[in-house]
């Protein structure tokens, strides 16, 4: 390797793309190109990034086994920015295992370093979990510490797990100070936010406050039945009940929660479940069935009793019953919440992240267009989804995640 792809790799390294492509620019060879791909990748030109790694992959010869798993490596961490989360990750994992097998453990670290981010960003927490506990970080750099503990991190604020987190942030934060990469500093200051920021709010017996992530935490410690709107399901102590999937008991039970300690009416409930204002019998019978059906889901949590009016959610043991609401209204919060993360997202990758079909994240995202909330870029294939920041709050609790069920 010459002076000048050396010097190249180690600005890279401490983040300097600038700096790397002053040495590289004019070159054609395989390493330039494989190093001026990273580099337009640090710079936000994903497409340019993806194209140059590919000319460096198939410009390798075959016995460069490693330079090429390098430039997979690369390629999916771009593939990763664009937010193009589909496809198998085989490829990803056989460019790790070439790589271990080499004796390049960092790159080999990174390969499933990025895996793991993956798994994450579609809300497949467990694996990403399982990922992270095969690695083994002694003595690696401290940029790829520091990626692991933000991982970890998320992966215990994604479970409410706040003293973890916090231990994982706190870990991060030195690695990075270590590393010295801006970008990644302030990955981990923007993480940290978020431990400050309202995550979502509190609506008990009319009245609404804002919560924290750890006092979310604390509420669902607290013995309470909580309806948690952000997550979609009830739950109380360890028991957590999710009706994601039934939109029409989450509604039912939403309505109960929120008319809590009186009853709901039997004409709100029909306007809030089956979106009709005027309801007649067959309304009425079809919701004595989905409250049959609501009642026996919810028997280890709670009674659901007729009345005069209409019904009311009696708790078991639970003192009080509290509704946890997004932080924005709307039923698109989580498709916002995954684009507010300022990446430009594809809608496979969206569809994928929010396990829905691609048309329903497309009809989503041409009501949030006609709103101004999102805009998109490009066309065709290519075409991707933009959203502003949201600032003041946490976004958190809207990601895909799968929380345990009791």
């Amino acid at each position: 390797m010459d002076s000048l792809i050396s010097a190249s790799a180690r600005a890279l390294a401490a983040g300097d793309a600038l700096g790397a492509l002053k040495r590289v620019a004019l070159r054609d060879d395989p390493p330039a190109l494989a190093l001026r791909g990273i580099a337009m990748a640090q710079l936000g030109e994903h497409p340019r990034a993806r194209e140059l790694l590919r000319q460096a992959g198939r410009r390798f010869g075959a016995h460069e086994a490693v330079a090429r798993a390098r430039c997979v490596v690369a390629e999916a961490e771009v593939a990763l920015a664009m937010r193009e989360l589909g496809g198998s990750p085989r490829t990803l994992l056989a460019a790790a295992h070439t790589l271990q097998a080499h004796a390049d453990h960092a790159n080999a670290l990174h390969a499933r370093l990025i895996a793991a981010r993956r798994l994450l960003l579609i809300g497949r927490l467990a694996e990403a979990a399982d990922t992270l506990a095969t690695l083994d970080l002694r003595d690696r750099a401290p940029a790829l510490q520091a990626v692991a503990a933000l991982l970890q991190a998320e992966l215990a604020l994604r479970a409410l797990r706040i003293e973890p987190a916090r231990a994982a942030l706190a870990v991060a934060q030195a690695h990075a100070s270590r590393a010295g990469v801006p970008a990644l500093q302030a990955e981990v200051a923007q993480l940290l936010n978020t431990l400050e920021q309202p995550a979502a709010r509190l609506s008990t017996q009319g009245a609404e406050q804002a919560l924290r992530l750890q006092e979310v935490a604390a509420w669902r410690a607290s013995g309470a039945l909580v309806l948690d709107a952000c997550r979609r399901g009830l739950g109380c102590g360890a028991v957590w009940l999710p009706l994601a999937r039934r939109p029409v008991l989450f509604s039912l039970a939403s309505a109960l929660a929120q008319a809590w300690p009186g009853d709901a009416p039997r004409d709100g409930l029909i306007a809030e479940a089956f979106r009709l204002r005027r309801p007649d019998e067959t309304h009425r019978a079809r919701l004595r069935v989905e409250i049959g059906r609501l009642r026996a889901l919810v028997k280890p949590l709670a009674h659901i009793e007729a009345t005069e009016r209409g019904f009311a959610l009696r708790p078991v043991q639970a003192p009080q019953v509290v509704t946890l609401m997004p932080p924005i209204a709307g039923e698109q919060a989580a498709l916002l919440a995954l684009l507010s993360d300022g990446a430009a997202w594809s809608t496979s990758g969206l569809a994928l992240a929010l396990d829905a079909s691609q048309r329903t994240v497309q009809r989503a995202l041409a009501e949030l267009q006609a709103q101004q909330q999102v805009r998109a870029i490009g066309q065709g294939r290519a075409q991707r989804w933009l959203a502003p920041p949201l600032s003041g709050f946490t976004t958190i609790l809207l990601l895909p995640a799968a929380l345990p069920i009791a």
